[in-house]
Parts: C-alpha cells; sequence; structure tokens
C-alpha cells in the first residue's frame, strides 16, 4: 500500500511559475489586441481622410470646369468665327487657394489643335487618304516610321484585309502574346496606338502631344494646331522649322495665326490645298481641362473632356485619371 500523502500539492514557488507565466501570456496577449485595435482605428481614420479629399477634390474639379465653361463662353460671344488661345482661355489658372489648405491649378487645351486619329478612316470604313498622307508625314516629322498609319487604319476599319504593304488585320495580332483581335471601329482613347504590334512607349511619348481620339470628322483648327501637325497637311516643313515664331506671332496677334488664307499661301500644291481646306477650320467644340489639385500633401490629377456647343453651352463629356 501506497502511504498516505504521497500526492501532495506542488511546492508554492512552483505554482508561482506557472501564475507568472500565464500573467505574461495574457498581458502579451492583451498587447496584441490593443494594437490591433489601434491600428484598426487609424487605418480607419485614414481612408475616411482619403474618401474625402477625394471628394474634395471632384467637387475642385467641377468647380474649374465651371470656370473653364465660363471662359469659353465669353470667348464664343466675342468671336464666334475664331477659336484661338489669346482670348484668354488658353491661360493656366493657379496655383490659387480655393480653401484653405486646398490649392487648384489648371489649363484648358484645343483638342482640335491635334491630329484627330480617327479621322484616318471614313464613315463608309475606307481609308480617307488625305489624312493618311497627314498622319504619315507628321509621323516622319518626328523621326517615327510611317508605316504605323496603314497599321492605324486597319485597327479602326470594317474589313479583314490589311492594307498594303504594311497593314495588320487578325491574323498578325492573334500571333500576339496574349492573342487579341482588331476592333474593327473608332478608338475611344489615343492609348490605342499602344496595341499595335512594336509600336512601344518611347513611340507613344513622342507622338501623344500631337494627337487625340475625338467623333469622326472634326476638323482641325488651324488658329490652334501644333506646328507639327500644320506642315503635316501641307507636306513640308514651314512652321515647326520656327515654332518660337509661331508662338510669339499667335501671342501678339489680335486674332486667329494662321488664318485660312495664311495657312493657304503656304501650300504650294493647290489641286492639294482643295482636297486639304474642308479638314480645317478655324473654330473648336472640344477641349481639355488638366486640373492639379493639392489637399495638404496629396495631389490629384484629374481630366476632363469638354464639348463646346455651337449655343456656347458647355458640358463635360468625360473625367478621367489620366490625359489619354
Amino acid at each position: 500500500m501506497r502511504r498516505r500523502g504521497a500526492h501532495r500539492l506542488r511546492p508554492p514557488h512552483a505554482q508561482r511559475g506557472v501564475a507568472l507565466l500565464v500573467a505574461i501570456l495574457l498581458v502579451a496577449l492583451g498587447t496584441i489586441l490593443a494594437a490591433a485595435v489601434a491600428y484598426e482605428n487609424v487605418m480607419t481614420f485614414r481612408r475616411g481622410a482619403a474618401t474625402f479629399a477625394f471628394d474634395q477634390a471632384l467637387l475642385v474639379q467641377q468647380g474649374a470646369e465651371a470656370l473653364a465653361a465660363y471662359g469659353l463662353r465669353t470667348a464664343l460671344q466675342a468671336d464666334p468665327q475664331h477659336t484661338y488661345a489669346s482670348q484668354g482661355w488658353g491661360q493656366a489658372v493657379g496655383p490659387i487657394e480655393v480653401v484653405p489648405g486646398v490649392m487648384l491649378v489648371a489649363q484648358l487645351e484645343d483638342l482640335q489643335g491635334r491630329f484627330n486619329l480617327n479621322n484616318l478612316v471614313q464613315e463608309d470604313g475606307t481609308p480617307d487618304l488625305v489624312q493618311v498622307t497627314a498622319f504619315e508625314q507628321l509621323l516622319t516629322s518626328l523621326g517615327l516610321e510611317p508605316k504605323w498609319a496603314p497599321l492605324l487604319v486597319d485597327w479602326i476599319d470594317r474589313d479583314i484585309v490589311p492594307q498594303a504593304p504594311d497593314g495588320a488585320e487578325d491574323s498578325v495580332y492573334m500571333g500576339q502574346l496574349p492573342p487579341y483581335r482588331t476592333p474593327n471601329r473608332y478608338i475611344t482613347s489615343a492609348t490605342e496606338l499602344l496595341a499595335l504590334p512594336g509600336f512601344g512607349a518611347d513611340r507613344y511619348r513622342t507622338l501623344a502631344p500631337f494627337v487625340t481620339a475625338l467623333p469622326w470628322g472634326t476638323k482641325l483648327n488651324v488658329c490652334t494646331a501644333k506646328p507639327q501637325v500644320l506642315d503635316a497637311y501641307v507636306g513640308h516643313l514651314d512652321f515647326s522649322s520656327d515654332p518660337d515664331s509661331l508662338a510669339k506671332n499667335r501671342a501678339t496677334a489680335s486674332g486667329c495665326f494662321p488664318t485660312l488664307t495664311d495657312y493657304q499661301s503656304a501650300a504650294t500644291d493647290a489641286v492639294a490645298w482643295q482636297k486639304v481646306m474642308p479638314k480645317l477650320q478655324m473654330t473648336s467644340g472640344y477641349f481639355r481641362l488638366s486640373s492639379l489639385i493639392t489637399i495638404g500633401s496629396t495631389e490629384f490629377n484629374l481630366y476632363s473632356l469638354l464639348l463646346q456647343e455651337p449655343t456656347g453651352q458647355v458640358r463635360p463629356i468625360l473625367r478621367s485619371f489620366a490625359p489619354d
């Protein structure tokens, strides 16, 4: 038989060790929970602040749109026959403090001063040879290969027959990684150039400031057109050889420069001019508003595509976080 008292409780010092270990574990667990709660509270606050700042930025952008609309309406009332930057709408606004801690810098650009890529293909789906030639000349003047013109025509047109000799249809694009097909419709953004096989970001950065994607048939405004685009339609370097002179003339002129008459004098081929002239005008309806909004240490770059109706009404038709 076992002796009575063989199973005695552990010594007091052993019990104190277990209690200390449990206490340490409880403190550690409490610390972890407290840190997690504090972290979630901080992140919730930051998410709320970011959402509030973003909502503020959108409201400031709408205010900038209203300011741009006022300037465009004023310019149209003063001169309904011409649209040019020295009317006042082309000047940058800001930096101005909208409310304490909120700064705005805004700039309007006439997108009809760029080459409209959608004009390469006519409504019936056939290439517009005048526009294709102008685009090839624009590419060449920028140091890019003219082969991208027929490639873009095939990207837009309705058929599946490649343009000769440098076109490409589904047979080429299905061999890409990953494979894809041509949309065979007008593009909505100039960034679709990046879908052309081998075009690449470097070529896009070179070409992007001179092109846009507007509805088919939107004409070039010679009063605001970039010098390289002006030269593309007349076939030789006249304005881009001295862009500073063009900028100075536009800044000092009391109206549109060059006018269609001035521009015609730069054309050396009268027959070609008769084909080019219907593609041109001296007014604009499409503008891009670039807004840089600073709230505290946070910056928002917002872009608005504005359409001015012939009545003078201006409305945003697209808002985005990228220029194209």
